[in-house]
């Protein structure tokens, strides 16, 4: 569907962190946790790509959006203020399962956004968030306040275990059962997490993040591997922002 968004506040959130709250003309009910939408931000001098966002939180005027600066789309998106109308595509994508009992959300920076929702939707379990310092863990009180545990790893040691979240993973593996992971965040974690849920029988969904075109599978730009028994060559192309974003773990070709 495309539609006009209306900025209702952009305000940063901790560092380059910021929440970017729209308000929709489409009812939020027929949206799945996972999806994410394609906005067009006004006013980038040619750049006429759209930029693609995963849905944080639904509200009761639309839907609310965690991002980080990190380039000149970004940056700009920042400065946009109240009542700014954005061209706004979605919602896109697949959405993550529903939750099954003994499940766990990881997430890998503001991989932690596509996540709640899901934690909104399903019974309340546990989240691992990792980052590179505390900088880099966000929403632990919207979390904590949906009622899901939240346990943290940050590579310099900053907060909480000093590690990778993978190993954080290992830890809590040794105390609770797992059935079922959830899961978003940067590739390299995600291939990493892949092997450990792989070792642990583990079975889940990721959420594969990509720099997009069209975001509706027309483009071809945002392809992927996946496991295929009917190819001679065992997998497929399929497209991130059309069969995706969110995959099986074990589907995903790492190599």
């Amino acid at each position: 569907m495309q539609t006009t968004a209306t900025i209702l506040s952009n305000a940063p959130l901790q560092g380059d962190y910021h929440i970017l709250d729209l308000a929709l003309s489409f009812e939020v009910n027929t949206i799945i946790p996972g999806q994410f939408v394609h906005l067009q931000i006004p006013g980038l001098d040619g750049r006429l790509l759209r930029r693609p966002f995963s849905i944080f939180e639904c509200t009761a005027n639309g839907i609310r959006i965690l991002y980080k600066v990190v380039g000149a789309g970004t940056e700009h998106l920042a400065t946009l203020l109240p009542q700014t109308k954005l061209d706004l595509l979605g919602p896109l994508g697949n959405g993550f399962s529903p939750l099954p009992s003994d499940s766990l959300l990881v997430a890998g920076g503001y991989g932690c956004a596509p996540l709640f929702e899901l934690a909104k939707h399903f019974h309340p379990c546990a989240i691992l968030i990792g980052g590179r310092s505390s900088g880099d863990i966000l929403l632990k009180k919207e979390y904590e306040n949906v009622g899901c545990p939240v346990h943290v790893s940050t590579d310099d040691g900053s907060e909480g275990l000093r590690g990778r979240v993978t190993e954080l993973l290992e830890e809590y593996l040794q105390k609770h059962p797992v059935r079922w992971i959830a899961s978003c965040g940067p590739l390299p974690m995600l291939r990493a997490l892949s092997q450990v849920m792989e070792q642990h029988q583990i079975s889940g969904e990721i959420s594969l993040d990509s720099a997009m075109c069209c975001g509706v599978g027309a483009c071809f730009s945002c392809v992927t591997k996946i496991k295929d028994a009917s190819s001679p060559d065992g997998w497929s192309y399929k497209r991130i922002c059309h069969d995706g974003p969110i995959f099986p773990a074990a589907a995903i070709c790492w190599n």
